[in-house]
């Protein structure tokens, strides 16, 4: 049995002697400066209530490596008297601006307190940059305008953490979650939240912003989108978010974010203890053509040394996968949750919505796109925070469908963000079709997790060429070999 093979890393962000800690990571591609951005929380210590400022390292990419400049902190991303957090950044290719959204939250009040109390303390702000994170603007505290009296019902909230996301009409959206305040007083005390993922979202390049209506049946938090597309053209917004129940909650959304059918557990995605920050990213599949004629998308840059005939025959098997997860989606269970009813706003206001639910999630494009394939990171154990693997789904609707992980990182890790980078070819035989190249920002240690942020690429190849498919996973291995003197904390 060959060794494990785990992607180089770089450690971007290390905990100082005086217990500065850096903490909560997001990373952005911003193509027409080749430029990736990575952010974080600086804090006085590993606790939220001593979060401080954001910090922000730029680093030029080369194709196979990428060459990091100096940490330096956003300083216009601040509110006097506030702590800034949950770094949130989105990019509009349409006019080259990155929005930085994040949360600034009064003085040292916890997020445990807001929930404990409905005394919510957070704001909604952000900051942008036209020229790839060089120069910033002044802040702009959006609380008021976008959110509110609504804001009265919720004990507290937050953006992503993580990168938002741009849809193909233009649309930015930005994954946040609320803790909603069910009830208002139990004996003069709040008796009860529910947290619940939704998204914040901006038709006019993010001069105005509005928010949609929540996942509305399970426990949702921390959360984040992928704009999903099958081979006929038809398209549906996929949620995947934290939850307190095990695993991971998935939901589907018809209308652009605006609202969300109710969600699914994910079964195969674990949760530890109450759960965990996870990231997911889409891209175009390796195929040309129809879903039958299965081509590796620049196969001699892509596989590098692995073994060729291998990897096809794994790609092979992704491909039968995918296929069988498109028929097991049945057609009762996709009419069910259509017809849940969904919040008004999907059938009064979404031009895109159908009066026939299955019609609705099926679409009625006949010509081909290639499929969105959907990557996932997280720690792989349902005990503690440890061992940090990325999952792939070929049919992301269908919560089956995951494949069992690829570790990345083995020890102690927590929260990671992750960017999809396409490489057109210029090879005559496979024109105009991209590589795909993956970025990974994540918390790691060696006794904690929180000891640093690293970095790291790996191709699309190489998730192929190291996804398990028989046997037991990294995460059952792991733990038959005893490597629980890890420790790691479950709070955020």
């Amino acid at each position: 049995m060959s060794s494990p093979y785990f992607p180089a890393r770089t450690v971007l962000f290390e905990r100082e002697e005086g217990g500065v800690t850096y903490r909560i990571p997001a990373l952005l591609y911003v193509p027409k400066k080749a430029t990736l951005l990575a952010f974080a929380e600086e804090r006085l210590s590993p606790d939220d209530s001593h979060a401080n400022v954001l910090v922000l390292r730029r680093g030029a990419f080369y194709r196979t490596y990428v060459e990091w400049g100096a940490m330096r902190v956003v300083k216009t991303a601040s509110l006097e008297e506030h702590r800034s957090m949950n770094p949130c950044p989105v990019y509009d290719e349409l006019t080259g601006t990155v929005f930085l959204f994040f949360i600034a939250v009064l003085g040292n009040t916890p997020e445990s307190f807001q929930i404990m109390t409905g005394k919510n303390a957070a704001r909604l702000c952000y900051v942008t940059s036209s020229d790839g994170g060089v120069t910033w603007s002044a802040v702009t505290d959006l609380t008021e305008q976008v959110i509110g009296s609504v804001i009265e019902d919720w004990a507290t909230f937050a953006l992503g953490p993580g990168h938002g996301i741009q849809l193909r009409s233009g649309r930015l959206l930005v994954p946040a979650y609320t803790y909603h305040i069910d009830c208002k007083e139990c004996f003069g005390k709040i008796c009860k939240t529910t947290p619940h993922s939704f998204t914040f979202y901006s038709d006019d390049h993010g001069q105005s912003w509005q928010f949609g209506d929540f996942i509305p049946n399970l426990k949702t938090g921390e959360c984040q989108l992928v704009s999903v597309y099958e081979e006929d053209g038809s398209n549906i917004l996929y949620c995947n978010a934290r939850s307190p129940l095990g695993c991971r909650v998935q939901a589907l959304s018809m209308d652009d974010g605006a609202a969300f059918f109710p969600g699914q557990l994910v079964r195969k995605l674990v949760e530890s203890n109450r759960g965990c920050h996870g990231s997911i990213v889409g891209f175009p599949a390796p195929l040309i053509g129809s879903s039958s004629q299965c081509l590796l998308q620049g196969e001699s840059w892509l596989v590098g040394g692995c073994d060729y005939s291998h990897f096809q025959q794994k790609l092979r098997v992704l491909q039968k996968h995918r296929e069988k997860s498109v028929r097991n989606l049945a057609v009762t269970s996709v009419k069910r949750a259509s017809q849940c009813r969904p919040p008004s706003r999907i059938s009064e206001e979404s031009p895109n919505s159908a009066a026939d639910s299955g019609q609705a999630l099926s679409g009625s494009s006949t010509s081909f796109q290639a499929p969105t394939w959907v990557l996932y990171s997280h720690p792989t154990s349902h005990r503690s925070r440890v061992n940090l693997g990325v999952y792939l789904s070929t049919f992301p609707r269908n919560a089956d469908s995951w494949t069992e992980p690829w570790v990345i990182y083995e020890g102690p890790s927590a929260y990671s963000d992750l960017a999809a980078i396409e490489l057109p070819f210029s090879e005559p035989s496979t024109p105009g079709i991209p590589a795909i190249t993956f970025a990974c920002l994540y918390e790691s240690g060696a006794r904690f997790a929180y000891e640093e942020i690293s970095f790291c690429l790996f191709t699309l190849s190489e998730v192929i060429e190291n996804i398990p498919t028989k046997g037991r996973s990294p995460t059952q291995s792991c733990q038959a070999g005893g490597k629980n003197h890890w420790k790691s904390c479950a709070t955020s």
